[in-house]
């Protein structure tokens, strides 16, 4: 509505023009009355927001007191509220924040996301873009064919009538290579879209960030894309045709007519990659808490006879976890019990992750597979041959790292899957020597860091070995000296999103940190862990630990809250 005009104006619903409208489409900006939102959200309601219209003006007000402010921010419930809301049953014995506090937190991560863009993965795109700009335009390739072609026409000149057919053939096969001009448009025209997607999430970021304390609703809406720009565009490799004629012998005269290089357009996966900055030099970086402490203690159906082994993150709200008995299980942070997956005979789980898309992926070492299970159907992704998997986890692209060894227990490797299809093995480090212990003791668990790295958990070479994303060794972590009884032996592995690597020190009930080039931070031994096994870390940077004899979840706090990132700390 024009505000020059507005007196003048009555609001009316979109679809039936009914006066004063009680109820505002958050995404498609319509006024609707009340009879109408149910045809409004009858096509596409996941796609729609409905909020009342005294919401859309004051977008602060609390939507369940529709006269109370949201003054608050629930940090369990990671939503704003009002002080009646906090007072209620719902939000019983939740920890709360100013949300002039909380939103200055949820800006240092939009801050982060911003810096990370502008200073690491736009210049990236750039130096990509400088480089595929050097390769040959369409007149370069066109002349060059045209060059090859005169060639082929002096040469065959030459020669006698019996080589037309084969003059003819060559030049068949140059105008079949000029339909490599349009891979190489799509391919520039592809990256200058996602430089110009790039561009534009940085102005949306910048915008946010200026967003006041009133206007807090669409800051805590945005939703990072950082994940996706991070997986970078396949590494082009060009090559001309050239003709290369030959003095002609009569018995040979194909061979002796000459030779053509195939003009061709190579695509490397991984041919570039992403150098990000330890989690100690980011300008956003939480410090870690001097005193981790226990927020929730998840009680599962788990226990010694039953031992619970992984746990993974299906959002902040609920985990999956899998344990010694073939059942799938996803609690609430209360430990109510959501679902339960009966894995079918012979298909026992080995190890769990959360995909990106949702599903829950795990393997299946018995029968070699690799399985997705989407609502409550499972399905084999993968079915390997003469190996068998052991731990996976799924990228921040979108991919599946599985661990695995031989049937004969030889060898080991990672294999790193997209759309179920193998693109990369991890095996052997330059020297030609194995990365990882061929021992089928125990299994090994994997997990991606913030700036692409592989780290794996080899509990029988006492170790976690990092590689990058080509597969190159990083850096092997075999523990940091301390009083302990036990000698390090790694279980469960994650990372969060400050680039730091956490792992399960079972015999000695602890938490080794990490940053992401291998230096020790500190333990996380004083929350009174009883053998902790599986490990995963939430979007809010809390850690869950599952105990594998008592068959409990432990959600930590192990970096500085909301809160107590502006507060003084104690010395």
């Amino acid at each position: 509505m024009d505000p020059r005009t507005w007196a003048q104006d009555v609001l009316r619903c979109r679809l039936c023009e009914t006066p004063s409208p009680q109820m505002y489409c958050d995404i498609c900006n319509l006024y609707l009355c009340k009879a109408c939102v149910e045809e409004h959200l009858s096509d596409r309601p996941n796609e729609h927001s409905v909020i009342p219209f005294l919401n859309h003006l004051f977008p602060n007000l609390c939507r369940i007191h529709s006269s109370k402010e949201c003054e608050l921010f629930c940090e369990q419930c990671e939503k704003p509220i009002c002080v009646k809301c906090a007072s209620s049953k719902e939000h019983s014995g939740h920890g709360y924040v100013g949300m002039v506090k909380a939103l200055d937190s949820q800006k240092a991560v939009l801050n982060r996301d911003l810096q990370e863009l502008e200073k690491f993965v736009l210049p990236k795109y750039h130096e990509i873009a400088k480089i595929v700009n050097n390769f040959p335009v369409e007149k370069d390739i066109k002349e060059n064919i045209r060059k090859s072609t005169a060639a082929i026409d002096k040469h065959g000149d030459e020669l006698h009538r019996e080589i037309d057919n084969i003059i003819k053939q060559m030049k068949s096969d140059l105008d079949k290579m000029s339909q490599n001009i349009e891979v190489l448009k799509k391919h520039k025209n592809n990256l200058t879209s996602t430089i110009s997607e790039i561009t534009k999430s940085i102005a949306d970021l910048k915008k946010l960030l200026k967003c006041s304390y009133t206007d807090s609703t669409r800051v805590f809406a945005y939703k990072s894309r950082n994940a996706e720009f991070k997986r970078l565009p396949p590494k082009l490799t060009v090559s001309l045709a050239e003709f290369s004629p030959q003095v002609i012998q009569p018995e040979q005269l194909h061979k002796q007519f000459g030779s053509l290089s195939a003009f061709s357009i190579g695509i490397e996966e991984h041919g570039y990659t992403l150098e990000l900055p330890s989690a100690e030099s980011s300008p956003v970086h939480k410090p870690i808490n001097d005193e981790p402490r226990i927020i929730t203690v998840i009680k599962t159906d788990y226990g010694a006879k039953n031992k619970l082994y992984s746990v993974s993150c299906l959002n902040n709200k609920e985990i999956w976890t899998h344990g010694h008995d073939k059942i799938l299980r996803l609690y609430s942070m209360y430990g109510t019990l959501f679902k339960s997956i009966k894995t079918k005979p012979g298909n026992r789980p080995q190890d769990i992750a959360v995909t990106g898309e949702g599903d829950l992926a795990y393997t299946a070492y018995w029968d070699n597979t690799v399985n997705i299970v989407k609502n409550t159907q499972t399905q084999i992704a993968i079915r390997l041959q003469g190996w068998k998997p052991h731990g996976i986890c799924s990228t921040s692209s979108g991919d599946l790292l599985v661990a695995m060894d031989s049937v004969d227990d030889t060898e080991t490797k990672v294999v790193r899957y997209t759309d179920f299809t193998e693109k990369q093995t991890i095996q052997f480090n330059d020297k030609g020597q194995p990365l990882f212990s061929t021992s089928n003791r125990y299994y090994k668990h994997i997990s991606e860091n913030r700036n692409l790295d592989i780290c794996v958990s080899d509990r029988d070479a006492r170790a976690v070995v990092v590689v990058n994303q080509a597969g190159n060794l990083r850096f092997t972590y075999t523990g940091y000296p301390s009083a302990t009884k036990e000698s390090f032996r790694p279980v469960g592995i994650t990372t969060d999103s400050h680039g730091q690597i956490l792992i399960a020190d079972r015999e000695n009930n602890r938490i080794h940190i990490l940053d992401q080039d291998g230096k020790f931070l500190r333990y996380i031994d004083d929350c009174g862990l009883d053998g902790p096994y599986g490990l995963c870390v939430d979007t809010r940077n809390n850690l869950f630990v599952s105990e594998s004899d008592t068959g409990k979840v432990k959600k930590i706090g192990y970096m500085l809250t909301n809160c107590e990132q502006f507060m003084p700390q104690r010395k």
